[in-house]
């Protein structure tokens, strides 16, 4: 979910990388072989390690059910895990790696959009899909007016969780005046803004104050000072769970006590620590892909399930990348083959796959049609269902 500004300059060190080791990383002995060879590109250490371990965890939940249930084309699935370190230069070498020297037919990950920026090179080079369960940036598959052939996702793009917060803001909450907390060294934050601020003045909102702040800062005070003095009747933040419970301590330090909306960057089962404790978190709002309390059957099935696994709740990066992992099976399936050029023509076609987060089509951006969902926090600080909004 995140970028910055080292991304160009990993382009070019993957691309020269991928130069010198030739095309076709899903080559005809991966194929051939009695085992289909997935690779894992992830954020297990770093600053978004929590995401990049939550959607890897429930990736090796799948492809154990699949395995289990006797594979996909006769053949087990073996998958290969490699760290990212949440470092753009190392998403673009384990990218290389899993495609030249592990023979990957494709590759899940990373889940950050900078990271997955980072390893699209490499993947696109060597012409082998790439599917991010968890990078929501618009760019990380259509970008300069072009799709992204072999670059694909399982979540929503950021576009459309900031309509969805505006909407909420505007039609639910029935909020006239905005104010704007904005990590600017953020893709992801700046995107959901832009959208926000668009759509919540097209509904006929006033943005009275519009602040800014960088990922490494830890003092908000005087942003938030000035928001309050604003008098709105909401909060945007679109930023991180590291960022977002810090600021909301700060927010009701300083004596706002009115509504926070976010994006699924709030989403972490331990924010209520971060934030200082759960009181914090009331009257907070964040789009996500997913509720843990949906009653229908397949996300009820898929919550028992993990939770008697691992001792707890699958969080929306869990969900995701569960789907994400049962996206590329489907795709296999409907392609006949472990073959990478068959796989992503499989994953374009995708229709009415129906997954934890939802039913999944594929649009023309291979950005997949799909529900988002309303959550807010509880007296303990888990998550509970507001509002679910339909494409």
């Amino acid at each position: 979910m995140k970028t910055n500004k080292k991304i160009a300059l990993v382009l070019v060190i993957a691309l020269m990388l991928t130069s010198l080791a030739g095309c076709g990383g899903g080559s005809k002995s991966a194929q051939e072989s009695d085992k289909i060879i997935v690779g894992a590109n992830f954020e297990m250490t770093g600053n978004a390690a929590s995401y990049g371990n939550s959607a890897l965890q429930a990736i090796k939940m799948a492809f154990e059910e699949i395995n289990a249930s006797g594979g996909v084309l006769g053949k087990q699935i073996e998958l290969i895990e490699m760290d990212n370190k949440t470092d753009l230069t190392e998403s673009a070498n384990v990218a290389q790696r899993l495609i030249t020297q592990n023979k990957v037919v494709a590759i899940l990950g990373p889940a950050t959009s900078g990271q997955v920026l980072a390893a699209s090179g490499p993947a696109t080079q060597h012409k082998v899909p790439l599917i991010t369960p968890t990078g929501t940036a618009e760019k990380v598959t259509f970008d300069n007016n072009q799709v992204k052939e072999w670059i694909f996702r399982s979540c929503l793009i950021d576009s459309y969780q900031g309509r969805v917060g505006a909407e909420f803001a505007s039609k639910s909450l029935n909020a006239k005046k905005a104010a704007l907390l904005i990590e600017m060294d953020s893709d992801y934050a700046k995107g959901l803004a832009a959208v926000f601020e668009e759509v919540f003045t097209a509904n006929g909102g006033t943005i009275v104050a519009k602040e800014s702040f960088a990922t490494a800062d830890k003092e908000f005070r005087t942003q938030l000072n000035k928001i309050k003095a604003a008098n709105p009747d909401v909060l945007y933040v679109p930023s991180y769970y590291e960022q977002d419970g810090l600021i909301a301590r700060q927010a009701r330090e300083v004596g706002y006590t009115g509504p926070i909306v976010g994006g699924d960057g709030w989403d972490y089962a331990k924010l209520a620590e971060i934030s200082g404790g759960a009181d914090v978190l009331q009257n907070i709002f964040f789009t996500n892909h997913y509720s843990v309390a949906d009653p229908t059957p397949i996300v009820a099935d898929f919550v028992k399930k993990y939770t008697q696994k691992f001792g707890y709740e699958p969080d929306a990066f869990a969900a995701l990348g569960y789907d994400c992992a049962y996206l590329l099976v489907d795709a296999i399936k409907r392609a006949g083959a472990a073959d990478p050029a068959k796989i992503r023509d499989a994953l374009a076609s995708t229709s009415g796959f129906e997954g934890v987060t939802g039913s999944v089509t594929m649009d023309e951006k291979h950005n997949p049609i799909k529900s988002v969902v309303v959550l807010t926090f509880d007296e303990t600080g888990k998550t509970k269902f507001v509002e679910t909004f339909q494409p």
